[in-house]
């Protein structure tokens, strides 16, 4: 009887067995895997190197020969987004987000023992949110914001040694750091979103060390744009992003969206000249996707050299450009051109397009309308300051107007758009104490004006300050800054005062 029993256990067990192993047969066959394949990788290089045909290609090729693998529905999504970013395509937008819960149930059968699990959902999600915000669906954007965070904290918890998640976090974390305190209890308390810029550059480094020395790492070309990104417009430190993206992008000449990072970076960092040669040398074909805006950049770049032929990029633009964003920029750019030849009439010609074309959701295409409406041409000596100021020319920009403020004295905006301009020209070339004279007095006679000069003069003085470390006087220009009123580039430089807030508090 005692034999029997035991027999009867032991073939009980052995059925156990079998039918477990044939659940967990079952189980991995019906649950998809999140694998890095040698032709995900492919796809993946080929979307940011703007091949999207041979991308899309792959990708569908992809999905037959290996269907379990949820990889390739991942990278697809980088593709639509791009492809909607770079088209500037509401209709593409609208399709791709209406596949995106489609996605995001494909991407949740997977693995969810796999740290891609979350990781591919979060991004997803923070991917269509960016463009939600680009096309003004506010709330949609906030709340897909609010989950890819979610995704991503939870993500980063089971899995504290999965770099790729950083990323994303990282940014999330310092934008978090970033919003004013008056509204950030709604951030913390509503969508549970916390965060500092130290955190975030913090995590972003780690990131990026690690892409440093695993040349394998797929995602090795975000983590450098996202750091200098950081860098350049939360973190106030130029040439940290400078270096930064030439040490990550230097060795993709075949790469334009590589390129245009590039040279997008060396605009704003006093490095014209290479961005000028950057965005001449992309490469170009049939096997790229389309990218007019590189030909836009390239007309501004050359404007701020006071080329002569700035003109026909910024043409070349419009000619081919479908979209919307940056139309009124661009007209108003052309309008400048013709200023700067002295041609007054050329100037209303174009600057009444900027006032009939394109939308004004954009920063600076809110500007040309603004420009366009008031029908106030531009003082062209300190145009030309201003164009050669911004493209790193500091010396040349100097030197035109030093010499000539009674010239700007007739008119209050143009004496007051002098000194403001003097301010910062004096504060790149390090006359640091003619530039804090000339900041002041911008401030002092602007601040109750409805332009810029006063608000963005404190706002450089803090950051003048907060380079020599004294600590009081910068949080002082800041809070000054943040107190005064713009019709121009309000969101944008009240942001950037914020952001300086809490970089010193507690210093």
């Amino acid at each position: 009887m005692c034999h029997f029993i035991q027999k009867k256990r032991r073939s009980l067990l052995l059925f156990s067995y079998c039918l477990a192993a044939l659940l967990y047969v079952e189980n991995t066959m019906a649950t998809g895997v999140f694998e890095l394949s040698t032709g995900t990788r492919s796809a993946y290089e080929k979307i940011i190197s703007l091949r999207f045909v041979e991308a899309r290609t792959e990708i569908e090729a992809l999905k037959k020969s290996e269907p379990n693998n949820l990889m390739p529905y991942f990278i697809e999504n980088y593709l639509e987004c791009a492809s909607a970013v770079l088209n500037d395509s509401e209709d593409e937008y609208r399709r791709g987000v209406k596949k995106m819960d489609k996605r995001l149930d494909k991407l949740s059968s997977g693995d969810n023992t796999s740290p891609y699990y979350l990781y591919c959902q979060a991004e997803v999600r923070l991917q269509w949110a960016v463009l939600r915000g680009r096309y003004g669906d506010y709330l949609s954007c906030i709340t897909n914001v609010k989950n890819s965070y979610s995704l991503l904290e939870e993500n980063q918890r089971r899995f504290p040694d999965f770099v790729a998640n950083k990323k994303s976090l990282g940014l999330l974390h310092a934008i978090v750091g970033n919003v004013p305190s008056e509204i950030k209890w709604a951030v913390t308390g509503l969508g549970g979103m916390k965060g500092t810029i130290q955190q975030g550059v913090g995590e972003l480094e780690e990131l990026l060390n690690y892409a440093r020395y695993h040349p394998e790492f797929m995602f090795g070309i975000e983590a450098y744009v996202a750091y200098s990104y950081l860098q350049l417009h939360l973190n106030n430190k130029n040439e940290t992003a400078w270096k930064t993206m030439t040490e990550g992008l230097k060795d993709h000449k075949t790469n334009p969206l590589a390129m245009f990072a590039l040279a997008n970076v060396g605009m704003r960092t006093g490095h014209n000249d290479e961005a000028i040669k950057l965005l001449e040398q992309m490469p170009t074909g049939a096997q790229y996707q389309p990218f007019p805006y590189r030909y836009f950049l390239l007309g501004i770049a050359k404007l701020y050299r006071l080329d002569t032929d700035a003109n026909q990029a910024l043409q070349q633009f419009l000619n081919n450009y479908k979209g919307q964003f940056g139309i009124k920029e661009a007209y108003q750019k052309l309008a400048w051109f013709q200023l700067l030849k002295n041609d007054q009439q050329g100037y209303w010609n174009y600057i009444y397009q900027a006032k009939i074309q394109g939308i004004t959701r954009a920063d600076t295409d809110k500007a040309a309308d603004r420009e366009a409406n008031k029908g106030e041409m531009p003082d062209v000596q300190l145009l030309k300051a201003r164009l050669l100021f911004d493209g790193g020319y500091l010396q040349r920009a100097y030197d035109l107007i030093k010499n000539n403020e009674k010239q700007f004295a007739q008119y209050e905006k143009t004496q007051l758009e002098y000194l403001y301009r003097m301010g910062r020209i004096c504060h790149k070339l390090n006359k640091s104490q003619e530039a804090i004279n000339y900041y002041s007095q911008t401030i002092e006679k602007g601040a109750q004006k409805p332009w810029y000069f006063a608000c963005n003069a404190a706002l450089q003085l803090g950051l003048l300050y907060e380079d020599r470390k004294e600590w009081a006087n910068a949080r002082a220009a800041y809070q000054r800054a943040v107190k005064i009123d713009t019709e121009e580039y309000a969101a944008s430089l009240h942001a950037r005062a914020k952001a300086g807030i809490n970089r010193v508090k507690g210093k």
